[in-house]
């Protein structure tokens, strides 16, 4: 099998996601969507980032993804910004964050599974009820069709 190939549909969302972020970052400042929902969509992009490039098994995957975001997580735990006197760097706070919050474990383990449920549930149901299964692409847009019967 080969690991290194470029899935346009994968990385179509992880564009779409993106902008999503850069939206919630910039206009929305409330308590729920901006701190839960961007972190639930967060993990989603991750993982579709690495799937637009890597031929990766859904596990394999959403298990990687869901430990660099812990790993994120527990840096702001242990204040590793200041430690390495970053604290004042807009890049690194926006990367790293600058808040440890048990809430976002939370989040992340929500968009992963979320992630796992339609990966499993879509690649085992030509019929999908987001996306048409067809053969070894798992996901393509220019067969998305939207099923509400």
């Amino acid at each position: 099998m080969q690991r290194l190939k470029f899935n346009k549909s994968y990385f179509a969302l992880t564009v779409l996601l993106l902008l999503t972020e850069i939206v919630i970052a910039l206009f929305v400042h409330d308590r729920f969507v901006r701190p839960y929902v961007g972190d639930f969509l967060v993990v989603i992009l991750i993982y579709c980032f690495v799937k637009s490039f890597l031929n990766l098994s859904v596990w394999f995957t959403a298990v990687s993804v869901l430990c660099f975001s812990f790993c994120v997580e527990i840096t702001q735990y242990f204040n590793l910004i200041g430690k390495l006197g970053l604290q004042d760097s807009g890049i690194a706070k926006a990367v790293l964050g600058n808040s440890f919050a048990w809430e976002d474990l939370v989040a992340y383990v929500a968009g992963i599974v979320f992630v796992v449920i339609i990966e499993k549930l879509c690649l085992t149901n030509p019929n999908c009820f987001w996306y048409r299964h067809t053969g070894d692409q798992p996901f393509r847009l220019d067969t998305f069709k939207l099923h509400f019967s």
